[in-house]
C-alpha cells in the first residue's frame, strides 16, 4: 500500500486533554479560520520559503535547500520559537511533509500505554485523505485496532469530508466559537454555517463526542447568545457532552476584540444558562 502525506506540524506521544483517556495527538498544519483567540495561530498558514527565519535561526537548523525550499533538520533544532515569532505568515517552517506509515510506527510502539489517537491542528479536516490512511491504518492494525480515533476540529467542513471520515472515527470533538454568525465572522473570519451542518451530521452519525463553547467577555458572552446557543444544542441533543471554556490570553496575537479573562463566577452562571436551556453534561475548564 502507497503512503499517504500530511503536514505535521507537530505530535505528541501523550496527552490526557484531546479527548478520553491518555492518546498519542497528531497536529496538522493549516487552518481555515484565523481566530482572533487562537493559542497556536502559527499552525494557521503555510510557509511561503520567504527565508526570513533561516538567518534568525540560533540552532541552524534550517537552511534553504537547491529547490529554493526552507528546510528544517529535526536534529539540529534546540527547541526555539524563534523562526514562529518571525514568520509573517502564521506559519512554521517546522511543520514537514510525512508518511501516514511513519506516524504509524510511532503510534505501535506506544500502542500498550494509549487509549487512542486524535488528530489535532491547524484543522484536521482540510487534509482528510490524510487523517482517513491514518485511522484506517489503526483501524486494521492487530496491535492498533483497540484504539479509538478522534478528530478535534473546527467543525469548518462540507458533509462529504464527514462521510469520507465517518467509516475510520469514533468521534469528533467540536469548537463553537458563536451561534450568532455575525460574530462569528469577527471571531474567525468565517460563516458559521458549516460548524452548524457539521454538528447535525455528527450528531446525526452518532459520532459527536464533545462540542467545545469558548467565552470571550465582550464578544461572544451576552447572555441571550448562550441561552440560545444552550437552546440550539438541547434540541440536538440534551445529553451531548459541552465543555464550557474560558478564554486565556497566553499565547494570543494582540487584538483590540479581546480585552480580559472570564471570571469562574461569569463561567458558572453562563454555565447556569446553558443548564436552564436543558443541557445536562456541561463541564467548566
Amino acid at each position: 500500500m502507497s503512503a499517504t502525506l500530511g503536514l505535521v506540524t507537530d505530535t505528541i506521544p501523550f496527552s490526557n486533554v484531546d479527548g478520553p483517556g491518555n492518546r498519542y495527538v497528531v497536529f496538522l498544519q493549516g487552518c481555515n479560520f484565523d481566530c482572533v483567540a487562537c493559542h497556536n495561530p502559527y499552525t494557521i498558514g503555510t510557509c511561503n520559503d520567504c527565508g526570513l527565519c533561516v538567518e534568525r535561526c540560533p540552532s541552524g537548523a534550517l537552511h534553504v535547500d537547491d529547490r529554493g525550499r526552507i528546510a528544517f533538520d529535526v536534529k539540529a533544532c534546540a527547541g526555539s520559537n524563534v523562526c514562529i515569532d518571525t514568520c509573517p505568515q502564521d506559519a512554521t517552517p517546522k511543520a514537514r511533509w510525512r508518511r501516514d506509515t511513519d506516524v504509524l510506527a510511532e503510534i505501535r510502539a506506544l500502542a500498550p500505554f494509549l487509549s487512542g489517537v486524535t488528530v489535532s491542528g491547524g484543522e484536521a479536516t482540510r487534509q482528510p485523505r490524510f487523517v482517513r490512511a491514518l485511522f484506517h491504518a489503526v483501524k486494521t492494525d492487530a496491535v492498533m485496532r483497540r484504539l479509538t480515533c478522534f478528530i478535534d476540529s473546527n467543525g469548518h467542513a462540507e458533509a462529504a469530508t464527514w462521510r469520507l471520515l465517518a467509516p475510520v472515527t469514533d468521534g469528533a470533538m467540536i469548537d463553537l466559537k458563536c451561534l450568532d454568525d455575525t460574530i462569528h465572522r469577527q471571531m474567525t473570519g468565517q460563516s458559521n454555517e458549516l460548524v452548524l451542518r457539521s454538528l447535525v451530521e455528527l450528531e446525526r452519525r452518532h459520532l459527536l463526542h464533545e462540542v467545545r463553547l469558548l467565552v470571550v467577555p465582550g464578544l461572544n458572552d451576552a447572555p441571550d447568545i448562550i441561552a440560545r446557543t444552550g437552546a440550539w444544542l438541547a434540541a440536538l441533543d440534551p445529553d451531548v457532552r459541552v465543555k464550557l471554556i474560558g478564554f486565556r490570553c497566553h499565547g494570543v496575537r494582540p487584538t483590540s476584540l479581546i480585552g480580559r479573562e472570564p471570571s469562574r463566577d461569569e463561567l458558572e452562571a453562563h454555565a447556569a444558562r446553558l443548564a436552564d436551556a436543558g443541557l445536562r453534561q456541561l463541564t467548566l475548564v
